[in-house]
């Protein structure tokens, strides 16, 4: 017997690791010194550029996001949400994303498909700005079924340890401003696969004028440049990346003792898909606020004075941001008007 009839393509890794170099070598930065194909990845703190480096390190999925995404056939954009959702969490300390690492593990290694993942971790990794070095091509028959895969990433980044963003800063009187989200993102997917089901959703189903699965299916966005670009123009008191726990459970991570924040529902935008999920499952404010980002992908805290300046770079930026609320004394944690 060989491992090919007990289910293990060799050949399919060595392929796919082949036809991945070309997509992986757009994504490199000048640290890296050596990428896929060896046992590890070496990557350089260039000497001068950092005085006192602090490296920050972050893990992640997608959750059952990548249920639909399989079940549709729609692979070629899972791949972005699984580097945001990692990079994102980096950048919120003030991190400058370096590199990044991905496991795909499945049954029965599909080149194409698997292809198709990675492509979309590139394109992530591009518009986060990191390098994609390596990662785990796994194919175990018997623990996964059909045609599922799995996937994690690792995200490592850097920040000067003077630069560190703790939100230990943050007093009352600061402004709270809105990064809008790309639609739910990566989060309460469990939740939404048993709305689309109870609603008897399909391909066909239209959410003001856009298929339903387009709006679901819309990868997370990205910060991580214009959260840098902010952290260098002037300082930022706190980030809050809204993914699990909602609203109401992301941003009390950043507050210190003694600091709540109170939020204007209407000043900022929200994707009818909220809504629509919503109604499907006549689902209470406070439980949707803690299970969705609700149209907030990211949270910003800046002082009063900086507010204007710091609204002027994010739009700069491309961000669709906004003054949503204001940091009180308090204990409340996060209060939506």
């Amino acid at each position: 017997m060989t491992y090919r009839d007990a289910g293990v393509d060799i050949d399919a890794g060595d392929e796919l690791v082949e036809r991945i170099k070309p997509i992986v070598r757009r994504t490199q930065r000048p640290e890296v010194l050596a990428g896929i194909g060896g046992f590890g990845a070496l990557v350089e703190l260039p000497e001068g550029r950092w005085r006192r480096p602090v490296l920050v390190s972050g893990t992640d999925g997608v959750g059952t996001k990548l249920r639909l995404a399989i079940d549709t056939g729609r692979h070629d954009t899972i791949g972005i949400d699984l580097v945001a959702m990692c990079a994102n969490d980096v950048a919120v300390q003030g991190a400058e994303p370096l590199f990044f690492l991905d496991y795909y593990a499945t049954g029965k290694l599909r080149v194409e498909v698997a292809q198709t993942v990675i492509t979309g971790i590139a394109e992530g990794c591009l518009r986060a700005g990191c390098a994609l070095v390596g990662g785990e091509t796994a194919e175990m028959p018997g623990m996964y079924h059909g045609e599922d895969y799995d996937l994690a990433g690792f995200c490592v980044g850097v920040v000067e340890k003077d630069g560190i963003i703790d939100g230990r800063s943050i007093t009352p009187g600061d402004v709270v401003l809105g990064l809008a989200s790309s639609g739910p993102h990566s989060n309460g997917y469990s939740l939404i696969r048993r709305l689309v089901a109870t609603a008897g959703a399909d391909a066909a189903t239209q959410v003001e004028g856009r298929a339903l699965f387009d709006r679901l299916l819309e990868p997370t966005r990205i910060y991580t440049r214009s959260m840098l670009a902010l952290a260098r123009t002037l300082p930022v008191r706190g980030f809050a990346h809204i993914t699990g726990g909602g609203i109401t459970d992301n941003i009390p991570r950043v507050l210190p003792e003694g600091c709540e924040v109170s939020l204007e529902r209407a000043a900022w935008p929200r994707d009818p898909v909220f809504d629509w999920l919503q109604q499907a499952g006549r689902i209470e404010d406070a439980e949707m606020y803690r299970t969705f980002n609700c149209g907030l992908g990211m949270v910003a805290v800046v002082a009063a004075s900086d507010a204007d300046r710091a609204l002027e770079t994010l739009r700069a930026g491309g961000e669709q941001a906004s003054i949503i609320g204001t940091v009180r004394a308090g204990s409340a944690g996060v209060l939506i008007r």
